[in-house]
Formats: structure tokens, sequence, C-alpha cells
């Protein structure tokens, strides 16, 4: 049973105009801004559940979105504070298009913007793992669309640190109704993380995420939005959360039932949702490079990963091959990656594919 939403709270130099969303623990609110004017989205932690854990918990979140927030296809936090009645919350970007999740439902998205869309959040995800960030919680529902149709990346609430600590307060979530058909609360599953997107190592009882968690889960999520439905999902079958749980530790994909999904994308999204972590891509930078390739072999224009400009160690022999410093993009083709203007990484031309259906 949903709860009843709460009211908005009173904030100075804001007018409240309606409810965005409600969450386990928050509620997401439209406000006007009185100066600068424009609309934003007011994250409001709920009274009844404020304690110490969930209010750390909160604040962290708003400190990793801030650190993030200067990246293109990460949603923006403006300001956070604690209002008069006591409430915690944030104020961040408003994004007036609908979430992946709303458009995938509505229809699945053409090859081409997939794509787009799926290099993009590679950068997005890995400067978040650059600042030493693990999301945990990737899926078409936490990407919203900004004014411009560009995705944004949101909620971090149960992120973690690289070293695999797990938050404060975790939140449980359900295999998604809406594609499963199996949104009962018998169904839910009682663990920090959304099951349909979920990699095997989050099941165990002592789960140790990692950067190539979240690369599994960008997987699914680039998957979802071209199928139309969850990766792990069988249409006529049952799809309860045990049912995908054991589907995702086999590694059973659903393929993709598409004629304009050319066999190397379904690898390329096989290999990254592998049960055996070291069998994936062992980067989002490198998940997002082999969707560039697809491009390539599409022939479709380059769509570049924002990296932010981070000092990064000597590259190896290999890495030297493919990284040039200061170098300007190809004008034949867009630059592959950019970070900030400092950093250009071209795309490798397309090779031959591997996986099933190769």
């Amino acid at each position: 049973m949903r709860r009843t939403p709460s009211s908005p709270p009173d904030l100075p130099g804001y007018t409240p105009l309606g409810l965005l969303g409600s969450g386990g623990f928050a509620d997401v609110f439209l406000y006007e801004q009185k100066l600068p004017r424009r609309k934003v989205a007011v994250k409001v932690l709920l009274a009844d559940d404020i304690d110490q854990g969930t209010r750390a918990q909160f604040v962290a979140e708003a400190n990793l979105m801030a650190r993030l927030s200067a990246h293109p296809f990460i949603v923006t936090i403006f300001h956070a504070d604690v209002s008069a009645d006591g409430r915690p919350y944030f104020v961040m970007e408003y994004c007036s298009g609908p979430s992946l999740s709303e458009r995938y439902k509505r229809q699945p998205l053409t090859v081409e913007d997939a794509l787009r869309t799926g290099i993009r959040l590679s950068g997005a995800v890995a400067t978040a793992h650059a600042a030493g960030i693990l999301h945990r919680d990737i899926k078409p529902a936490n990407v919203l669309t900004n004014d411009y149709g560009w995705p944004a990346l949101s909620d971090f609430g149960i992120s973690s640190d690289l070293e695999g600590d797990l938050p404060v307060h975790t939140m449980s979530f359900t295999a998604d109704p809406a594609a499963t058909g199996s949104g009962t609360g018998s169904d839910r599953a009682a663990v920090g993380m959304s099951v349909p997107w979920s990699p095997p190592e989050l099941f165990e009882d002592d789960p140790r995420p990692d950067t190539r968690s979240d690369v599994f889960a960008l997987a699914a999520t680039v998957h979802t939005l071209l199928a139309g439905r969850t990766p792990f999902e069988v249409p006529g079958r049952s799809n309860g959360p045990l049912d995908l749980i054991g589907r995702i530790e086999r590694g059973r994909v659903t393929p993709i039932d598409r004629d304009d999904v050319p066999p190397t994308l379904q690898a390329v999204l096989a290999t990254g949702m592998a049960p055996r972590r070291e069998d994936r891509y062992q980067s989002a930078v490198e998940f997002g490079r082999a969707l560039q390739r697809i491009e390539l072999e599409l022939g479709y224009s380059v769509t570049g990963i924002e990296v932010p400009a981070i000092p990064a160690a000597a590259p190896s022999d290999a890495e030297a091959t493919d990284v040039a410093s200061e170098v300007a993009p190809d004008p034949d083709a867009e630059a592959a990656t950019r970070a900030r203007s400092v950093r250009v990484v071209q795309a490798d031309a397309p090779a031959a594919p591997v996986g099933p259906w190769s």
C-alpha cells in the first residue's frame, strides 16, 4: 500500500508547485525558485523516518551528488539545508522530461538513441568511479531527461565507496512491476538494490560490489531500453525476484527480439552482464568504448565519453597506443572520449563479434 505523500515544507525563497514523486524515505517536490527565477526539484526527507543514520545517509547523498554535479549527464545539486520543521532537504536541477523507465515502457528506444544514451551514461558512471563512488542502483528509473533531452543520472541514495562499504541506510526495492507483472508484496526483495538490473555479487550474504557491478547495471539498463523489458525477464514465464535472481546468476540473458539490433551489440551487452565480474568490461569507459565501436559499425556519429580531467598514472604500452594528450578531434569523426578538452581517446575500429551470437 502506497503511503500518503508529505506536505512540501516552507522554504524561504521558494514557492511549492506540486509533487513530483515519492520514495521510501523521501518525497520530491517541484518548486519555483524566486532568485534566480527557475523551477527546481526539492528532495525532502520524511519527518517520521529521521534518525541519526537516516540523516547521515541523506547528507552523504547530497554531498556525493554535489561532488559530481559538474558532469553534464549527472543531476546538478544547487543547495542543501534543513527546513524550519526539521526536515533535511536538497535543491537540485529539475529535469522536465520523462525518466528512461517511462520512455522504454512507452516504446523501446532506437538503436542510435540507446547507444548514445549508454555512452553518455558510461561517462557519468566513470566520473563517479573516478571520485571513488559506486552508484549501486543504476536503472532506467534513476536516469532522468533534462530540458535538452539529455540523460541525467540521479539517486545516489544507496551509493557506497569503492572499498565496498555499504551505506548507512539502504532501501528495499522490488522487481519492476510494470515490466514483470510481479509487483505484489510477496515479491519484494529486502535488499538495497533493484533486482532486474543487479549483478549476482549483490545477492551474496556479504556483498562486495566494485566498479564492474555498476558496469553490469549499466549494460542491463541499455538492454532494457532496446528490449522494452528487463534483461532476464522471459515473456510468458514467471518473472518474480527469485526467478530473475536465478537467471542473473546463471547469465541467462533473454535475447532482444529486434531485427535492427545487430548481434555485435547483443554480444557487447551480454559481456557487460556476464555472471563472473572478471568476464565483464573492467570499467565504465571500456564498456562505453565497446558501444562506440557499434556506432562505427553502424555508420553513426561517434558519441563522446565525458570524463573528468583527473591526472592519471603513466599509461601502459597498450594504453599509450590509444591515448594522445592534447590531440584535437578528428574532423571526420567526433572525439571518442573527452576529458574537459584535455584528453582525447579515439574509438577503435569495430572488432569481430564475440559471444553467443557470433
